[in-house]
């Protein structure tokens, strides 16, 4: 279904029943990425699958991007079609934008999860470049649902490039959510940054997959979907805690 969100034409589904979860999808991809692992949540929550402006059956508009607009486009979804807060789980470039929404906006945050997400543009090893042109296999899977077309792709590597290499710097500190940082021992992330960002949430827990790449999701399905059910709906106790004491007590 379609809903006009931000002024912008945003395709999104909604899945199951329960506390609702957003989840927000990488760059050049589209939500369909969820659909062999965290779209199977639906089991246990009201799961809202939506694609990002210029990415899957939401069209491209006119005009540059940045992570401001980005973020707004996320907000406005919350307060408009879920109607409040929700948990959000983010992948790749969706997880900028998580940590964007969960630092301006941490009303509408419940519990936050970022897979394979860097908060600075140093964190990626490399980042797509304007012009730059992208694998045959990711041009088709746009064209094959894109209402703008094959031949709009550059358009929108260019966009969102550009926004890539200009981003917004992140608060982590301002970020209140219980967070997951879910990472890969071979991402295109740097292992350091995966480190930090996880250092500078304060309420936050950090997985990192031994085995696996950017393309965890995919690697290991059953594995990441288990490990966000699990932090979405429980509470850690460790018994000797030192980085969460405050946080246990």
């Amino acid at each position: 279904m379609y809903e006009t969100v931000n002024s912008v034409r945003t395709w999104h589904e909604v899945r199951g029943e329960g506390e609702p979860l957003v989840l927000l999808h990488g760059g050049f991809s589209d939500s369909r990425d969820f659909e062999p692992n965290l779209a199977r949540l639906a089991d246990r929550f009201r799961v809202h699958l939506v694609d990002r402006r210029g990415h899957g059956r939401t069209p491209d508009v006119p005009g540059p991007v940045s992570m401001d607009i980005l973020t707004n486009d996320v907000i406005s979804f919350l307060e408009q079609v879920v109607g409040g807060s929700a948990h959000l789980a983010a992948y790749s470039a969706g997880g900028v934008v998580a940590l964007g929404v969960a630092q301006r906006r941490p009303d509408l945050v419940r519990r936050l999860v970022v897979l394979n997400t860097a908060y600075a543009k140093d964190g990626w090893m490399f980042l797509p470049a304007p012009g730059g042109e992208l694998p045959a296999e990711i041009a088709d899977r746009y064209a094959e649902v894109s209402p703008d077309g094959r031949d709009h792709l550059p358009v929108v590597v260019d966009k969102f490039a550009q926004a890539a290499h200009d981003p917004e710097v992140v608060d982590l500190g301002a970020i209140t959510s219980p967070t997951l940082v879910l990472g890969s021992d071979d991402d295109i992330v740097h292992l350091e940054h995966t480190v930090a960002l996880y250092q500078g949430i304060p309420n936050a827990q950090l997985c990192v997959l031994p085995g696996t790449s950017h393309l965890m999701l995919f690697e290991r399905p059953d594995l990441c979907t288990t490990l966000v059910a699990d932090f979405l709906t429980t509470t850690p106790k460790p018994l000797m805690p030192i980085r969460r004491a405050e946080v246990v007590a």
